[in-house]
């Protein structure tokens, strides 16, 4: 197991349901992205933990950077503690 420690940064959008999050390391590995959607299982620790959170609505996720998309009626104030523990315990 590879345990690594992330330095990100969350960044607005243009689109109020959307945030940037970009990171000092790679995230997800490889040339391709990753796209889950709530509901939807993914063996990435991250991907899986972000989308399990309550008000997500998806994640897309490539190299050093996910974009982490809630729900029309979710509020950014409940979710992004959330997604700032899923960082920490996939990045400890």
């Amino acid at each position: 197991m590879r345990i690594i420690t992330v330095n990100y940064q969350v960044q607005h959008t243009p689109n109020p349901n959307s945030v940037r999050i970009g990171a000092d390391s790679v995230l997800f590995e490889g040339p391709k992205s990753t796209s889950v959607k709530a509901g939807e299982s993914s063996d990435h620790p991250l991907a899986a933990a972000l989308v399990a959170i309550d008000g997500v609505d998806n994640i897309f996720g490539m190299r050093d950077f996910v974009t982490v998309s809630k729900q029309p009626d979710a509020d950014w104030d409940s979710i992004l503690p959330e997604v700032e523990e899923a960082f920490r315990r996939v990045y400890p």
